[in-house]
């Protein structure tokens, strides 16, 4: 895909995440890595909502500004991100309401932010670390995600929002939006003693397409499908 086309994308995408309040007012971010090794990245202060192909910021392979408007201040997080997850071509940031009011549970699993929920939330956006809070633009943040060594493409960071990466815009997006609604469903069932999904039938999703779970791991680093 062209790369005129590829900005289009950010701008439908972002739109369509705006439009369904996902993320309000200037908050979020989307960043595309080129096959040059640049970025394009949505702009400092821009709403997803309103975004202009022509300013969306492109960055060269270091991370310097090549074109268009300032880039957001959440560099570091994607930089890190795409760093540790070699297989990321696109990332979603969001403040979404459900997701950010995870968070704040005092019983989340910093491993496993949810349980096993329904096969769609495991397929597309896998299972989800929570790291701590920092300063939004905080570079230590980089080194958070960093440390979960690239097995998570969907983590959340405590009071502020979700961070998804995905093989294309598409399916950062779709996982973005899945995990949003596994959110949704987790406070809406919050001390209701739920029934999830049992450690068979995670194994089954796990064998039948191919996840990439971190609790599914071997200590020698082989997914067990």
């Amino acid at each position: 895909m062209s790369e005129s086309r590829l900005r289009e994308e950010i701008c439908r995408y972002g739109r369509s995440l705006f439009e369904r309040g996902l993320t309000p007012g200037s908050s979020g971010n989307i960043s595309l890595r080129l096959d040059d090794g640049g970025w394009l990245v949505t702009p400092t202060n821009a709403s997803l909502g309103f975004l202009d192909p022509a300013r969306i910021s492109r960055l060269d392979s270091a991370g310097r500004l090549v074109s268009g408007d300032k880039p957001t201040k959440e560099i570091p997080l994607h930089a890190a991100l795409y760093e540790s997850r070699g297989s990321a071509r696109a990332i979603v940031h969001l403040h979404s309401t459900h997701a950010v009011a995870l968070t704040m549970l005092p019983e989340i699993d910093p491993r496993a932010a949810l349980p096993p929920m329904t096969p769609y939330y495991l397929m597309r956006a896998g299972e989800t670390a929570l790291v701590p809070y920092y300063r939004p633009g905080d570079p230590a943040v980089a080194d958070a995600i960093r440390g979960l060594a690239g097995k998570y493409s969907s983590v959340l960071l405590a009071n502020h929002g979700p961070v998804v990466a995905g093989d294309s815009l598409e399916a950062a997006v779709f996982a973005t939006e899945e995990l949003e609604e596994t959110a949704k469903l987790y406070l809406l069932l919050r001390n209701l003693n739920p029934r999830y999904l049992t450690p068979d039938q995670v194994s089954d999703l796990v064998q039948t397409f191919g996840l990439d779970l971190p609790s599914h791991h071997d200590h020698d680093g082989h997914d067990h499908g």
